[in-house]
């Protein structure tokens, strides 16, 4: 059966977002169908809609996900129809040569659902990071959904799908944050703060936010920031020595993208410091640095791809986190709206007023008739006995 759904979608490059009426199949082998209930509006989706990413038009926008499963394909395991999950773009295939090294973190040949979702006229959809969750359904690869509890809000929770994982992993998987260093974090925007939560989850005990806007440098103090520096004002380099005994940060992240913040954060590391790039440049950017600087001055340069995580090992992790009071998801949500609200949230974040506009999807008003049920029972029948 094909579902009727509502769902944001992008026709072309700078244009308006619009809700239109999209047809979602039912799932296949491998993958799933999953009823939206939240997703945050975040940076990559705008990346889309301005055609930064690609020209794959139109796009449906939404990946910051979480739903619960209504139905599963044939051989599916993972999950099962009734449970909640967060939906993810990483999901491993476990037989590339990242995943036959032990590192799926890396996955060279991650999932998607290989069915097209459509508009009504039969125009194929690019589903944003092969997931199109601004929508009442989405289908995805079941690898693409990681069970979590269900007594955590899905609105704050669901921000784990992107922006806040590259940042809490930018902090603990790729810089590999330890008990008692410093950290100072370049760029205080939505991922740059969840470094920060991050580094502050670690251990770190001398946690540095940079940026030019006062306001994000208070919210970065209230989620774990022991230190603020106005770079519009203040050298940033020398600021951070002058704050880590005139050494350096033992790890620096980078949450702009920009060759002068990454110069920056190479010079405000201590002598065998980590560098984490985490924010995401534009392709024309170049950076030109004096190689006997990176050779003397040692330590490591690493780039940060979705916080290095692996879904099923962190994402959990994380929710039990924030469920003990130790990781505050709840401070990045700035706001809840509709789903027709999502081009005005594109103009907040551009603006820099929020940390993140979340979603919240109202569940479809068609009633699958008899035939879905049928289908939906046998889907269920299927992955118990797989199991």
């Amino acid at each position: 059966m094909v579902h009727k759904v509502k769902a944001v979608v992008v026709r072309a490059k700078d244009a308006p977002v619009s809700v239109e009426t999209i047809l979602v199949p039912d799932p296949g082998p491998g993958e799933a169908l999953v009823d939206i209930l939240t997703c945050g509006v975040c940076h990559t989706d705008l990346h889309y809609k301005l055609g930064g990413i690609g020209d794959e038009f139109p796009y449906l926008l939404g990946h910051e996900a979480t739903g619960v499963v209504s139905a599963v394909g044939e051989g599916v395991t993972e999950v099962a129809p009734g449970d909640r999950v967060i939906l993810n773009w990483r999901a491993v295939c476990g037989q590339c040569r990242a995943c036959a090294k032990g590192q799926p973190q890396y996955c060279f040949n991650t999932a998607n659902a290989t069915q097209k979702m459509t508009l009504e006229d039969g125009t194929e959809l690019s589903p944003a990071l092969g997931i199109g969750a601004f929508a009442e359904k989405t289908l995805v690869a079941a690898g693409q959904c990681t069970k979590v509890d269900e007594d955590a809000d899905p609105a704050a929770v669901g921000l784990l799908g992107c922006g806040v994982m590259a940042g809490i992993g930018a902090a603990i998987n790729t810089g590999e944050v330890k008990r008692g260093e410093s950290v100072a974090v370049i760029g205080c925007g939505g991922v740059g703060i969840a470094a920060i939560a991050g580094a502050k989850l670690a251990g770190a005990t001398t946690i540095i936010a940079v940026d030019i806007d006062e306001n994000k440098i208070e919210m970065a103090k209230s989620l774990g920031a022991t230190h603020g520096v106005n770079s519009r004002t203040t050298d940033p380099v020398e600021a951070i020595r002058a704050l880590t005994g005139g050494n350096g940060a033992d790890v620096v992240i980078e949450a702009v993208g920009r060759p002068e913040t990454y110069k920056q954060a190479f010079y405000a590391r201590d002598l065998a410091g980590r560098v984490v790039l985490v924010g995401v440049p534009t392709p024309e950017m170049q950076l030109e640095l004096p190689l006997l600087d990176v050779f003397g001055r040692g330590g490591s340069l690493k780039s940060s791809w979705y916080g290095d995580c692996l879904p099923s090992r962190d994402f959990p992790m994380l929710v039990s986190h924030y469920k003990q009071g130790n990781l505050d998801l709840d401070a990045f949500v700035s706001e809840r709206i509709t789903i027709d609200q999502v081009e005005e949230a594109f103009e907040k974040m551009h603006e820099g007023k929020v940390l993140r506009s979340v979603v919240e999807i109202q569940p479809a008003t068609q009633t699958p008739p008899a035939a879905t049920a049928t289908a939906t029972a046998t889907a269920t029948a299927t992955a118990g006995a797989s199991a």
